[in-house]
């Protein structure tokens, strides 16, 4: 198991074929979102339209590996009622579109019957995983790798597990 944790960026910069994202957590308290997610409390909206205003180093990360032929999807497993933080995130899910991005979204009670990962993760074209842990508040507290085969099949096959189920994010209302 590798013992260091790239930099997101450089572990897509280094994909080939895929990268698939599963988001368990009704509630992330990431400092680089802190400040979006309370102006969008407050009732500021993103202006797709004005991409100047929102588009970021994460954005052109995804947009580069979407045109090298990554294939990027992200899978949203969500509480319903939705929380506050679900409903901004999916209010922001069209800046992950255009950059590339294909995102689902899994209702909790459709995914009962599934073995779901104890922590969000990121595999890298099914050779690579990056689990991030969280607090219970949200707050992030480390990324770690792990490149076992069997370790990373059992995870690929929940992530599409979650992604057969899964709603479109055109089609997923909140």
């Amino acid at each position: 198991m590798p013992q260091t944790v790239p930099p997101f960026a450089e572990l897509l910069a280094g994909c080939r074929r895929s990268a698939v994202h599963l988001e368990t957590r009704d509630l992330y308290g990431v400092e680089e979102e802190d400040a979006d997610f309370a102006a969008w409390l407050s009732g500021r909206r993103f202006d797709l339209d004005d991409r100047s205003s929102w588009w970021n180093g994460f954005h052109d990360v995804v947009a580069d590996a979407v045109s090298r032929g990554v294939v990027m999807r992200r899978a949203r497993v969500v509480s319903e009622p939705a929380s506050e933080y679900i409903r901004y995130e999916h209010s922001c899910t069209p800046q992950n579109l255009a950059a590339g991005e294909d995102v689902r979204w899994l209702p909790r009670r459709h995914a009962v019957d599934l073995l779901l990962p104890g922590n969000d993760l990121w595999i890298f074209d099914d050779r690579l995983i990056r689990f991030s842990l969280f607090a219970g508040d949200g707050r992030f507290v480390e990324d770690f790798m792990e490149d076992a085969p069997s370790v990373v099949k059992r995870h690929a096959e929940a992530f599409e597990a979650v992604w057969e189920r899964a709603i479109p994010h055109a089609d997923y209302r909140i």
